[in-house]
């Protein structure tokens, strides 16, 4: 059945779509976006969204996001083929070049420290840092150029039939043959649709913001071991860093409502003097840290996408990555889906995406649980010989490549979008 068949004559009262997608944030738009460039008329595409972005704001003209995000090159080509990149690219991002990584028992400078440079792949850089509010805002600007469709509303009711999903949306009813879930971490369409999943509470509390530093960045990504959590420096264009700060829940309770001279000397000792003096250019905000896996990704015409399906540790900055990558690989299966004359929420098809998804996101999750256990929080034989072991890696050119390619993105099996 095509995209665009009719549906049974019962639900001609509701408005029809061939794909809703619920959820307003970058990884829904960019699903919205990428399935419209896959074949599905914009006119039959809505997006759902309490509170979608505003129309006619340009991403420059919002203030500073302190939530950003570490963008891999598979990133940057999958919001290039969005329509968005020019935008995001031309706001506020932050390339990095390098990465710069050591344990807490060694120093930051030296022979220890593990180190990647995008010049050892033939790369300009290995990512930019870019803000939540810029991506959202390029891409709803981008949807909006495409003729995608908002509707202001929360879905409060899903009910899955044979040939379509029933939406309920406020006070309209609407009928689509796919319905998209990218509504989150708590998503209302994974418990709507009867999706369970299993959460795992890293008993840790993220603090993120703005720092000043008294020696330039260097357009690197730098990230020190604890031994109780990970202290993560992002460069940002301006040439400050954002901080992503991943604590013990009850010492990041205390930073957060210390002084911020007392935060300060604080972050100047677990940063070992990496970039000399610091100074707070910011508010403090904080975002507890979970571990997500949903049971299944998909199931009859209902498919999950980014944090809906899988939430993992911030310290390797792969949240909105593995986010992207799900919204690219779904618009695939779909594309297979109308070129071959399919039904575009046929179970069989959505299981594709489904089993491609999960095997990805699964083995990056493992890795780093992984990190976590051993190098940010671990103790014991095995911890102290991974600790060690980092600089080690340095001296393995294949080890060392295999990191990086997956670090930018470039491993596994990759969408179209991402390979362009």
């Amino acid at each position: 059945m095509s995209a665009g068949a009719r549906m049974s004559p019962e639900v001609r009262a509701s408005i029809e779509r061939d794909v809703a997608v619920v959820g307003a944030g970058p990884i829904g738009l960019a699903t919205a976006l990428l399935l419209n460039r896959a074949g599905i008329p914009a006119a039959r595409l809505t997006v759902f969204d309490r509170r979608p972005p505003p129309a006619g704001v340009a991403a420059a003209d919002l203030p500073i996001d302190l939530r950003v995000f570490a963008l891999s090159r598979a990133s940057e080509r999958i919001l290039r083929a969005a329509g968005a990149w020019p935008e995001i690219a031309a706001t506020r991002t932050g390339p990095y070049e390098r990465m710069h990584v050591w344990h807490g028992d060694v120093p930051p400078h030296g022979g220890e420290a593990l180190v990647f440079d995008a010049a050892e792949m033939g790369e300009r850089d290995l990512g930019v840092i870019a803000e939540n509010a810029v991506l959202q805002a390029a891409l709803a600007n981008a949807a909006r150029r495409a003729g995608i469709g908002f509707e202001a509303a929360d879905v409060e009711a899903l009910t899955q039939h044979r040939d379509r999903v029933e939406l309920a949306a406020g006070a309209r009813r609407f009928a689509a043959r796919l319905v998209v879930g990218a509504d989150g971490a708590m998503s209302r369409v994974r418990e709507l649709a009867g999706l369970g999943a299993a959460r795992a509470d890293y008993g840790q509390t993220a603090l993120v913001a703005m720092i000043a530093t008294a020696k330039p960045h260097r357009h690197t990504a730098w990230q020190r071991f604890l031994g109780d959590g990970t202290l993560a420096f992002l460069p940002l264009a301006d040439g400050r860093c954002s901080i992503v700060w991943s604590l013990p829940t009850a010492r990041a309770e205390s930073l957060l409502a210390a002084s911020p001279a007392e935060f300060i000397r604080a972050l100047e000792t677990d940063f070992d003097g990496a970039l000399g003096r610091l100074e707070l250019a910011s508010e403090r905000l904080k975002f507890p840290l979970w571990r997500l896996a949903a049971d299944h990704y998909v199931t009859s015409r209902v498919a999950l996408v980014g944090d809906a399906a899988h939430v993992v540790h911030p310290l390797a900055g792969q949240g909105a990555n593995l986010g992207l990558l799900d919204a690219a690989a779904l618009a695939d299966v779909v594309a297979a889906g109308i070129a071959e004359r399919e039904d575009i929420g046929a179970e069989r098809i959505l299981r594709r995406y489904e089993r491609w998804r999960r095997s990805e996101n699964d083995l990056m999750a493992t890795a780093i649980d992984g990190f976590d256990r051993l190098l940010a929080r671990g103790n014991g034989r095995v911890a102290t010989l991974a600790q060690r072991g980092l600089p080690f890696v340095n001296r393995a050119p294949l080890a060392k490549r295999a990191f990086i390619e997956r670090a930018m993105g470039l491993a596994g099996e990759l969408p179209a979008a991402a390979r362009m």
